[in-house]
């Protein structure tokens, strides 16, 4: 483990800047709180990480001590000047101005194939970065990140659950998860009116369920949570476009679901991931 990366100066920098609303920004300070992370991702020396969002690099600090090849991602442009004045002359640290929505990440960590990601998210837009990652699930092996509260609990909602949904079904489908522990807003600057917690996730090799057009899994669940109240049935008889023309290709959405052994009567949020496979396997 290396000496701690030094820099008073751009630390009172940090205290002086405010925390964007527009960026959704809540600054993490508790101490205990980033042990705690730093305690689950367990980086390694010579590892490549990627931190999203290192905000004012207290979590980052704690990175760049143990050693790993750390890539920074921020997108607030006040934050670039301080992050490269107390991390710049770091040999394992890199400052990456970019949006997360829109970053290459498998480009940016080469030569190396693979990394592991750690991210307080922002609230506002933590869900769409979310995907975005898991998108890019071909060099990303696991994640170690803090969102809102209630969107772990969609994020990780069961079949049968209220909560379930898109998201749900996607997280299910490419990663092992553990919610690993609640953060208090008192843990931030300012303090969120919210919870916060942090979860584990392991990106799979491959699907968790077997099905023959990974595409069309998209189209049928994104359909069938189009209007949650409403039964798969009616929800797959008023899909659009393509995943339309191959429901109505294949005798309609009654016999489809028939076919799948899915009950008409049914609701998206009830369905396990075996089924959404049965279902789009039935479209032929």
């Amino acid at each position: 483990m290396k000496q701690k990366a030094q820099g008073d100066s751009s630390t009172e920098r940090f205290d002086t800047l405010r925390p964007s609303k527009r960026f959704g920004q809540h600054f993490l300070h508790d101490r205990n709180i980033i042990s705690k992370i730093l305690a689950a991702f367990d980086p390694k020396a010579g590892e490549t990480i990627v931190e999203i969002g290192p905000g004012t690099g207290a979590l980052t600090a704690e990175l760049v001590e143990h050693d790993a090849k750390v890539i920074a991602i921020e997108f607030d442009r006040k934050l670039v000047p301080p992050l490269r004045d107390r991390f710049g002359a770091e040999h394992n640290f890199r400052l990456i101005e970019a949006d997360a929505l829109t970053a290459d990440i498998c480009a940016e960590i080469r030569p190396a194939s693979s990394t592991r990601v750690v991210a307080n998210l922002p609230y506002n837009i933590s869900t769409a970065i979310l995907q975005r990652l898991i998108e890019q699930r071909r060099c990303i092996s696991e994640m170690v990140l803090m969102l809102q509260r209630e969107v772990v609990e969609r994020m990780l909602a069961p079949a049968g659950s209220s909560e379930r949904g898109y998201l749900s079904v996607l997280v299910e489908t490419y990663c092992d998860s553990e919610r690993l522990f609640d953060v208090s807003p008192r843990s931030f600057r300012p303090p969120p009116k919210v919870w916060s917690t942090v979860v584990k996730l392991a990106l799979r090799r491959g699907l968790a369920v077997d099905v023959a057009n990974e595409d069309l899994l998209w189209q049928v669940v994104s359909a069938g949570f189009a209007q949650k109240r409403k039964t798969m049935l009616n929800n797959l008889r008023h899909s659009t476009g393509a995943l339309h023309q191959v429901i109505t290709k294949n005798g309609g959405a009654s016999i489809v679901l028939c076919k799948a052994g899915v009950d008409l009567q049914r609701r998206a949020e009830t369905l396990t991931l075996e089924e959404w496979g049965r279902i789009v396997n039935a479209l032929k």
